[in-house]
C-alpha cells in the first residue's frame, strides 16, 4: 500500500519493498539513486544525521503543523513503519535495515524459552527479573546495526548497556546525553569530526503521549521537537543533511480497554505482544477453536487473524525466520478501534497500602495497523550553519 494512500483503509501494511522504515538505512548506505522516495538532501549530502523521534506519527504531525514550522518546511513526506508498530520492533528494523521477521524482535513482549520477555526492559517472569544472562541480547538478535559499520549513536545515557540497546545497537559508538540540549552538541562534534552518518534518538513525544494523551501537552512537545530540529540544522554545515523519521504514531485509548474473556483465556496458554497487537498462543490442538472464539468476541473491534494469514500477507516481512516463527502466537488481535486488549489482573496477595498510589494509565497507545500508527514522517533538510 502506498504511504500516501494510507489514511484510508485498514489494515495499513508495511511497504517492505519500498518506502518503509526498514529501508531507510539501506537507502542511506547504498547508491545515491537507489531509493527515489528518500528526500533529496538525505540522498545527496556528504554527511547525514538520522534523527529518530519516538512516537511522532505522520497524522499527528500534520494535525500540529502550526507548532512545527521547521519540519513543515522540510522535504519529504510519509512512509510506513513496520508491524507491529512498537518501539522495540521498529528501532531494530531501522538500525539493522531488516524486517521484523528477519531480526526476530517481533514485539514488546516476546514468548521465548518458555517465558515472556519484555524486550524494552529485558526482563521476564512475575518478578520481572533481569534476563540478560539467560537471553543474551546479542544472540537473540544477531543482525549487525548499520551493516557492521561503526556509526556513532547519540542516545540517552541511561539506555547504554541495557538489553534492548545491546540487541539493536551492538557495535556502535555510543554517545550519551542526559539533557536534550546536549543532542545538538554531540551531533556537531561528530559531524565536524568526519562522521558520514550519525544516528540520534529522542523519545519525548512517545513519553508525553503515553502519559497525557494527544492534547495540549503533546502540542507543546511537538513544538519542542521542532526547536530541536532547528538547533540540529543550525549546527550542521550546508553539505550535511538532517533526516527525521519515527518508529510509530499514536492513537488515544484512555480507559477504552477490553479485558480478555475467560473463554478465550481457557484456550490460551500464553499471551504476548502488546495491548494493540496481542498475540494469543493456543493450548495444544486448540488453535482453530481459539481463532473462532477470538473472532466472535473481538472481530467487531478490528481483526482477529491466524498466524498463517500474518505470514501469507507478509505483516512481518517477505521472510520470517524459524526463530521469529517460534515467537509468534497462533492468533493476533489487531484493533481498528481505539481500544487496548488487556489481561485480567490477578487477585492481590497483599492488602493495599493505607494511601495507595494512583495507577499509571497509558493514555495514548500504539502497536496496531491503523494509519495513525503505521504512517510516519521521512523529512530532510540541509544544514544552515554559516
Amino acid at each position: 500500500m502506498n504511504a500516501g494512500e494510507s489514511a484510508v483503509g485498514f489494515p495499513v501494511l508495511p511497504d517492505y519493498r519500498g518506502a518503509c522504515l526498514s529501508n531507510v538505512v539501506p537507502a542511506l548506505l547504498g547508491p545515491p539513486d537507489a531509493a527515489g522516495w528518500l528526500p533529496a538532501p538525505a540522498r545527496e549530502a556528504k554527511a547525514v544525521v538520522l534523527l529518530l523521534v519516538d512516537g511522532m506519527g505522520w497524522e499527528q504531525l500534520q494535525q500540529r503543523a502550526g507548532f512545527v514550522p521547521v519540519m513543515s518546511a522540510m522535504e519529504g513526506g510519509p512512509i510506513t513503519t513496520v508491524a507491529p508498530t512498537t518501539t522495540t520492533t521498529a528501532l531494530t528494523s531501522l538500525t539493522t535495515g531488516s524486517a521484523p521477521g528477519e531480526h526476530g524482535l517481533i514485539g514488546y513482549q516476546i514468548h521465548m524459552q518458555g517465558q515472556v520477555l519484555n524486550a524494552l526492559r529485558w526482563t521476564a517472569g512475575p518478578k520481572k527479573a533481569d534476563v540478560r544472562k539467560t537471553i543474551v541480547p546479542e544472540q537473540m538478535q544477531t543482525r549487525p546495526a548499520f551493516f557492521g559499520r561503526r556509526v556513532p549513536a547519540v542516545g540517552r545515557s541511561e539506555f547504554r548497556g541495557t538489553g534492548f540497546t545491546r540487541a539493536h545497537l551492538d557495535g556502535v559508538d555510543h554517545r550519551g546525553y542526559k539533557l536534550t540540549s546536549s543532542i545538538a552538541v554531540e551531533v556537531q562534534m561528530l559531524v565536524d569530526g568526519g562522521a558520514p552518518l550519525v544516528y540520534a534518538y529522542y523519545d519525548g513525544p512517545d513519553r508525553v503521549a503515553h502519559e497525557y494523551g494527544l492534547g495540549p501537552h503533546l502540542d507543546a512537545e511537538y513544538a519542542e521537537v521542532d526547536h530541536l530540529v532547528a538547533r540540529l540544522l543550525a549546527v550542521l554545515p550546508p553539505e550535511a543533511a538532517l533526516l527525521v523519521v519515527s518508529d510509530h504514531g499514536q492513537v488515544m485509548v484512555g480507559d477504552a480497554t477490553v479485558e480478555l474473556a475467560r473463554d478465550v483465556l481457557a484456550l490460551t496458554s500464553v499471551v504476548s505482544g502488546e495491548a494493540r497487537f496481542r498475540w494469543l498462543h493456543a493450548r495444544p490442538g486448540r488453535a482453530g477453536e481459539l481463532l473462532g472464539a477470538a473472532t466472535d468476541l473481538y472481530g467487531r473491534h478490528g481483526l482477529a487473524v491466524g498466524r498463517q494469514q500474518v505470514l501469507d500477507e507478509e505483516w512481518l516481512g517477505p521472510y520470517v525466520s524459524p526463530e521469529a516463527r517460534s515467537r509468534m502466537g497462533d492468533v493476533a488481535l489487531v484493533p481498528r478501534d481505539p481500544v487496548a486488549f488487556t489481561e485480567p489482573k490477578p487477585p492481590a496477595k497483599k492488602p493495599p497500602p493505607a494511601e495507595p498510589k494512583p495507577p499509571f494509565r497509558l493514555m495514548a497507545r500504539h502497536g496496531s495497523l491503523t494509519s495513525a500508527e503505521m504512517v510516519v514522517p521521512c523529512l530532510a533538510a540541509y544544514g544552515t550553519r554559516g
